[in-house]
């Protein structure tokens, strides 16, 4: 089989990668970290684009594999917006990373990569992200009329509608939600190994009354109290013999076995009926 040669390693190394960015970037680049074997770089929100178009045209990043969103509510900058790039003739990953809150929008990157348009909608339907240059930037993934942003971490797990076939009126239709049950919390704690918790139902049950106090515990001061000592021990050595048992022979007539009876005498047979004759034909 002829061997294939090609210039990217099959494993592409992180040295030397994230001074080399770091450096290009410039006053672009607010963090640099390398993180579970990644490079990561938080640039500014407003050079996003700028920053994105120097990492594809100078350094071979030619890919937009993914735009994710990250929600921290304690922040004042509450989202994080990142772009995971991709060099096929390096075969290299890097992460770019830019904060952004509910009223500040993100610039565009459909200028660079056009893919970019439904990975920024995506964004846009989950979080609220908003994307400034974006011409069609409308829901992707939630239904026609949905409130509020899914993936946000203030947004209730059960949302505020469900919806369901109606077989009286013959179409989907839309619902506030009704529980049957609230959720319920597991913490994967055995009952049976000491739960801090009281199980349902076992509120009822009536607590079992202490054990009256011992006045004085009985205890064994010497061998006799056991049972141990040495006639014990001499009946233990005694040998027992675990053959057939002994026949004793007494003066008592054992009962005989009973005598026989006469037998029945036969029933006479029968005799035996005449089979009737079936009649010749005559011959023609």
């Amino acid at each position: 089989m002829a061997t294939v040669l090609h210039s990217a390693p099959r494993f592409a190394s992180n040295e030397g990668v994230k001074d080399t960015l770091g450096a290009a970037l410039g006053d672009m680049l607010l963090a640099s970290k390398e993180e579970h074997g990644e490079i990561v770089l938080g640039v500014q929100r407003e050079r996003v684009e700028d920053a994105l178009r120097l990492l594809r045209d100078e350094h071979d990043y030619q890919q937009l594999m993914e735009i994710a969103g990250v929600d921290y509510p304690q922040r004042e900058e509450r989202f994080e917006v990142v772009y995971m790039l991709l060099s096929l003739t390096k075969n290299h990953r890097i992460l770019v990373k830019v904060r952004a809150a509910e009223n500040t929008p993100v610039p565009t990157v459909t200028t660079l990569w056009p893919n970019a348009g439904w990975l920024e909608r995506e964004v846009f339907d989950l979080y609220g992200v908003i994307f400034e240059g974006n011409t069609d930037l409308r829901r992707i993934l939630t239904d026609y009329g949905f409130e509020g942003h899914p993936f946000r971490k203030d947004f209730p797990l059960t949302g505020y509608q469900e919806l369901r076939y109606s077989e009286e009126e013959k179409r989907v239709v839309y619902e506030p939600v009704e529980l049957a049950q609230d959720f319920r919390k597991f913490e994967f704690m055995s009952p049976w190994e000491g739960a801090d918790y009281v199980l349902p139902g076992d509120e009822k049950a009536a607590v079992a009354p202490p054990p009256p106090p011992i006045a004085q515990p009985k205890t064994t001061d010497k061998p006799a109290d056991t049972g141990a000592g040495k006639a014990a021990d001499e009946k233990a050595a005694e040998k027992v013999d675990n053959g057939a048992p002994v026949q004793k022979r007494t003066r008592k007539q054992e009962p005989a076995a009973p005598a026989t009876t006469s037998d029945r005498p036969a029933k006479p047979k029968a005799p035996a009926k005449p089979r009737a004759r079936k009649p010749k034909k005559d011959a023609e």
